[in-house]
């Protein structure tokens, strides 16, 4: 049996995204970045860079792994050469990196975000755009932004290819304002036959 799918509109873009159940109550439509190509990417990257570019961003940064197409895409567009990833998965120059903990929608354990000590430089005192893929329950920002101000950054924007229900709004906080978004996801409910019905904001 073919996944029920729900399409939605990223920017100028339209794409059906799987439908998939993360417990017997809530359903998400998943959007993995690596799955929707080179020129997708690209086209997403240029208009969420069209977002940001009056914010005077020095440096993008994003979440591993989902927002690295993104993040390339928008630093090319925005004119920088350099980018920062916050890692989730140990690596070898990671050893003494520094670390805060986090919790993302799709993931069940608690994570850490890693971040080299050595790139600390290529953020400190700067105005960074943090980009991600989707922000859903706003975990992985609020770590992230806790992150780089500890190491001295200045976060003046939140990138993102669409927002998923409004979680993320209570997780922000003030931040909230920082988010800016090509497109807007509900959350699903399975019906248990199958099907599913879009929740409504609230």
């Amino acid at each position: 049996m073919d996944r029920p799918t729900y399409r939605t509109k990223v920017g100028s873009q339209e794409v059906d995204l799987p439908i998939v159940e993360l417990d017997d109550d809530t359903a998400i439509a998943l959007l993995i970045t690596v799955d929707l190509g080179i020129r997708f990417c690209e086209v997403a990257g240029q208009e969420l860079a069209a977002r940001l570019d009056a914010l005077g961003v020095d440096v993008v940064a994003s979440v591993a792994t989902m927002g690295i197409p993104i993040a390339i895409e928008v630093t090319r567009h925005l004119g920088l050469d350099q980018y920062v990833i916050l890692h989730k998965t140990p690596k070898i120059h990671l050893a003494d990196a520094v670390t805060e903990p986090v919790r993302s929608i799709t993931t069940a354990v608690q994570q850490r975000l890693l971040f080299d000590r050595a790139r600390i430089a290529a953020v400190k005192g700067r105005r960074v755009a943090l980009i991600d893929d989707v922000v859903s329950t706003g975990g992985s920002c609020a770590a992230a932004l806790r992150l780089l101000r500890g190491v001295g950054a200045e976060p003046v924007a939140i990138g993102a290819i669409v927002s998923e229900g409004n979680a993320w709004r209570r997780t922000l906080g003030d931040d909230e304002r920082l988010v800016r978004v090509l497109g807007e996801l509900p959350l699903f409910r399975p019906l248990g036959d199958g099907t599913y019905v879009a929740v409504p904001s609230s």
